[in-house]
């Protein structure tokens, strides 16, 4: 069995809005489950401190810092027609992404074998200059960063099935080759971005993996795509840490996207990234909560991702069951994005020890 860390804050449970899809009730329904299954004596728990500053700035523009705390201390607000503020904001954003960065400093120092990070706001839409999509700082970008720059880490692999596109992770290391981010979201959808040509620029180029997928793909769809287009991309890139931006939202009852997602669907998806780690990375692997706006889905959810964590033997707590309806076939894209990134059955390119060689094997 592994020793699987939570991170979890009470204190995140002040940044809540009425009536707003991500508010308190996200995180105190899913630790209740977690509770009445009697897992939370199973991990090992990890404190949630602040970040400190620099952490944050290692992503973030200052400007973009100084507004939020200005918000705050006023009372709160509005980043975007989606995005509050209150008057814990600021505090909850900075324990949240602290939370994630203690989880990274477990893992690394083999404290713990893989965690899970249950914290709010979530991060994977906010710029480095601007909040946007409930979220306040880029939780799984800052991860990478202080892994890098805290714990000599060179090659980060940043995994996003969140149902929307992880614009601000993409936007963060568009130009970087040291991380390699991956997203399975629906398309088109919010936020707009996340097409299969944006792939990176520069050094970076083929960096940035996006697969846009068309509504009710459905279980078989997202392994698809995780089998044929996520692992020998990963396998290409040698990760010495994967972070998985955890959204629960593509599930079929979710009331924010139609992807037809079941939680036995996620367990084969956690269950192929745990396989990844395994392999490349020494087990080395972090997840952090983003999206999941059906109360339930989420704590079941949460749930079976920490069972497979653990390796535990019958992981999957689903009570809903299977999408109704047909899945949506997506071989064609499938095809596409293994030519668009130079995946050929058997064949993997070799990488330097710092900088990704992709030169160009990425003919588009």
């Amino acid at each position: 069995m592994k020793r699987t860390a939570i991170v979890y804050d009470a204190f995140n449970l002040r940044h809540t809005l009425e009536g707003h899809p991500e508010n308190f009730r996200r995180l105190k329904t899913t630790m209740e489950l977690l509770a009445e299954e009697g897992l939370l004596d199973r991990l090992v728990t990890v404190p949630s401190t602040p970040a400190p500053l620099e952490a944050i700035l290692a992503v973030h523009t200052p400007q973009y810092v100084e507004r939020l705390q200005r918000i705050t201390r006023n009372g709160g607000g509005y980043l975007d027609p989606d995005t509050y503020v209150n008057s814990d904001s600021y505090e909850a954003a900075l324990r949240a992404a602290g939370g994630v960065l203690n989880l990274v400093d477990a893992v690394l120092w083999r404290q713990a074998d893989n965690g899970f990070a249950l914290v709010r706001p979530p991060g994977h839409h906010a710029l480095s200059h601007q909040g946007m999509g409930f979220c306040l700082f880029a939780n799984a970008a800052i991860a990478a960063r202080w892994a890098q720059r805290h714990h000599g880490v060179e090659r980060v692999l940043i995994i996003d099935f969140d149902v929307h596109h992880g614009n601000g992770t993409q936007d963060i290391f568009f130009k970087d080759p040291s991380v390699l981010f991956f997203s399975a979201h629906q398309y088109p959808y919010y936020p707009g971005t996340g097409g299969a040509t944006e792939i990176g620029v520069d050094k970076a180029y083929g960096a940035t993996v996006n697969a846009p997928l068309p509504p009710h793909v459905g279980d078989k769809g997202y392994l698809d795509i995780f089998q044929r287009v996520l692992a020998p991309v990963a396998r290409r890139f040698r990760p010495q840490l994967i972070i998985l931006s955890a959204g629960f939202d593509a599930h079929w009852l979710d009331p924010l996207a139609s992807m037809g997602l079941s939680i036995t669907g996620y367990a084969a998806l956690v269950n192929e990234v745990m396989a990844l780690a395994d392999e490349l990375c020494d087990g080395r692997f972090v997840c952090v909560l983003e999206g999941g706006y059906h109360l339930q889905v989420l704590a079941h959810s949460v749930l079976t991702t920490f069972r497979i964590l653990r390796g535990e033997p019958s992981p999957v707590s689903d009570p809903f069951g299977p999408a109704p309806g047909d899945e949506r076939p997506i071989h064609q894209l499938v095809g596409q994005l293994r030519a668009l990134h130079n995946i050929r059955d058997g064949a993997y390119y070799s990488f330097s020890s710092r900088w990704i060689e992709w030169g160009n094997d990425f003919g588009v």
